[in-house]
């Protein structure tokens, strides 16, 4: 059991590496419900968040971290708002959102329009 847990600590530790060297974090179809924490913590190296497909609700407030994001893709998931420091990822050029429940987007999104 100790070497299967290993290899998944491994796999994790270089998805990690493979993200922060290329910007890219791409989880589509990963069934994933919560917005992994591991990407948070790689704040300034995102330039791309592909989380197309998954069932998520909530985005967390903490995604303004990501300063350097220029593309986030969150379409097919179940989110129905997004959190008001959206409008702080000042670098953001591309936001897909299709195929959630969102009805509005916070007045602060203005700022990026």
């Amino acid at each position: 059991m100790g070497c299967c847990q290993s290899k998944g600590a491994d796999v994790r530790v270089n998805r990690v590496a493979r993200w922060r060297s290329t910007g890219i974090v791409a989880l589509r179809d990963a069934k994933l419900k919560t917005f992994p924490d591991e990407v948070l913590d790689l704040d300034r190296t995102v330039r791309t968040l592909d989380l197309t497909n998954n069932k998520l609700v909530d985005i967390p407030m903490e995604i303004s971290k990501l300063i350097n994001m220029q593309r986030l893709i969150l379409a097919g998931n179940l989110i129905e708002r997004l959190p008001i420091n959206l409008g702080k990822l000042q670098s953001l050029k591309i936001m897909t959102l299709d195929g959630n429940q969102i009805t509005s987007l916070p007045d602060e999104c203005n700022i990026l329009l």
